[in-house]
């Protein structure tokens, strides 16, 4: 029976994600406002439901009370965090919140299945971070300053990446974090915010060579680091984030393509100096051929297997053996979800990856302000880059970078970080409304100005009228009449 119950669930479980995927898509073709929040409504219904079915599967499979009360748990996130948005950010974007705690859902899910004990850390370590986000908006709309402060980002972030290159202990061949009672730190994580912020703050208004010079200067230096820590997965996220902020500040395809070259050439002297580049290339290239050797194709290998094994739809919760994968609930958690959960539900979740991509981009392009364009800009280009590096090392599409699956994948420093890079993206959504909210409302008094009968001459009025009352338009109203005109078309 138990069988039975875990194959039905995991096609009911593919399509609840289907459903919510193809709304993700389509709810703003819904040209009334209300019928875009019944979507998005429905949305968490699929969502909750979803985790239903799956929890419930676990259940059934070891009779353990503690699967039950962590959907309990998850339950509660989802709507409280749903509440709390809609009665303190009224004007947020709801599809972003839903998109986070579907991607949070999903991650406390497979880390259930994976690792319990892990799934509840993780629990823990979201709602520090929710808790946390929910005062970032404000800060985004009412700290001026933020804007002001551009070198104390780019030296805190310096800062940051060189005590972890002074004092943190190597860990699968790189300098990563540090432990700080008892607690470990990625501060990569943090600085991926900083840099952003530093970039944005340089090329807000100059960019002139001199200034590109300079900023390119301390951008190099952040990546520099990375690679001396052979943090090498984050030093492609900054590269990466740092070109897209470049090019959208400036409009020169040349320095975009400058600075591809300067990478590319980057990249090949990394190959010939660390004995852990050439490593992961040659995994890449043939992965069984280094099957048994020291950190050889093993991890790649039992990835693909993973992936391979669950076919389109998944072998069922519970059903595959993903926990053979080394680091399977970090670098390799898209094979433990495509082995369980099928192909079909991976390339939804990374549909809703993309939906959330689409939405950032959507908000720098809006944003009039072109600090804000850029921090929007370069925190998707983050965002979306580290979604490619993790499923395209997986799918030994590129070389393994070690890069997590954000939202998804176990790790508290990387998953507070996103959830306030969300939370900065809310804070400019919120902002552009509020800026959208002032210009119409500067519209309607020109309209109610202009809408004023003028003045007219008394009889004999200026000579011109010939005693009729009418008189020639002042300069002044009709520039007031043409304002008109325009702002009605």
């Amino acid at each position: 029976m138990e069988n039975v119950i875990t194959e039905v669930s995991k096609y009911l479980i593919i399509l609840l994600m289907m459903i919510y995927t193809f709304s993700c898509f389509t709810v703003f073709r819904k040209r009334d406002i209300e019928d875009q929040k019944n979507v998005l409504r429905r949305q968490i219904v699929l969502m909750l439901f979803m985790n239903l079915v799956a929890y419930t599967v676990l259940f059934l499979q070891d009779n353990d009370m503690k699967k039950l009360m962590m959907y309990g748990a998850v339950f509660l996130f989802i709507v409280v965090v749903q509440i709390l948005y809609r009665v303190i950010y009224r004007k947020g974007n709801m599809l972003i919140v839903n998109n986070m705690c579907m991607l949070l859902s999903i991650g406390f899910l497979i880390l259930s299945r994976l690792s319990f004990g892990k799934a509840v850390k993780q629990f823990e370590i979201v709602v520090i971070g929710m808790v946390l986000s929910f005062i970032v908006p404000v800060i985004v709309r009412k700290v001026k300053i933020l804007k002001d402060l551009t070198w104390l980002y780019g030296i805190v972030g310096l800062a940051l990446l060189m005590v972890v290159l002074a004092m943190a202990a190597i860990s699968g061949g790189a300098k990563l974090s540090i432990e700080i009672g008892g607690v470990t730190f990625q501060f990569s994580e943090l600085v991926k915010i900083t840099f952003v912020f530093f970039v944005a703050g340089m090329l807000r208004e100059d960019t002139g060579f001199k200034r590109v010079v300079i900023t390119t200067v301390v951008a190099a230096t952040h990546v520099l680091i990375l690679v001396v820590s052979k943090d090498l997965g984050s030093a492609v996220v900054f590269f990466v984030a740092y070109i897209v902020m470049l090019y959208v500040a400036t409009k020169k395809a040349r320095y975009a393509l400058a600075g591809l070259a300067g990478g590319t050439l980057a990249a090949v002297v990394a190959y010939f100096l660390f004995n852990h580049v050439r490593q992961r290339v040659i995994v890449w290239q043939d992965p069984i051929a280094v099957y048994d050797k020291v950190g050889g194709g093993y991890q790649v290998a039992q990835g693909l297997f993973g992936i391979s094994a669950g076919g389109w739809f998944g072998m069922g919760l519970g059903k595959g053996m993903p926990n053979i994968i080394p680091v399977v609930d970090k670098d390799f958690i898209f094979a433990a979800i495509c082995e369980e959960l099928g192909a079909i539900f991976a390339i939804c979740m990374l549909l809703v990856c993309m939906s959330c991509y689409l939405m950032i981009v959507n908000v720098s392009m809006q944003m009039s302000k072109p600090f804000y364009k850029l921090i929007a800009m370069g925190l998707g280009a983050e965002y979306a880059f580290q979604v490619f590096l993790t499923v395209g090392g997986t799918s030994k599409f590129i070389p393994m970078t070690g890069i997590t699956l954000p939202l998804v994948s176990y790790g508290g420093s990387s998953v507070i970080c996103t959830i306030l890079m969300f939370a900065i993206i809310q804070g400019l959504y919120i902002l552009r409304e509020d800026e959208g909210e002032e210009l119409e409302r500067k519209r309607k008094e020109k309209r109610k100005k202009s809408k004023k009968p003028p003045k007219q001459n008394p009889p004999g009025g200026n000579g011109l009228s010939g005693g009729t009352g009418y008189r020639e338009k002042t300069l002044e109203e009709k520039i007031q009449e043409q304002t008109e005109k325009s702002l009605n078309w």
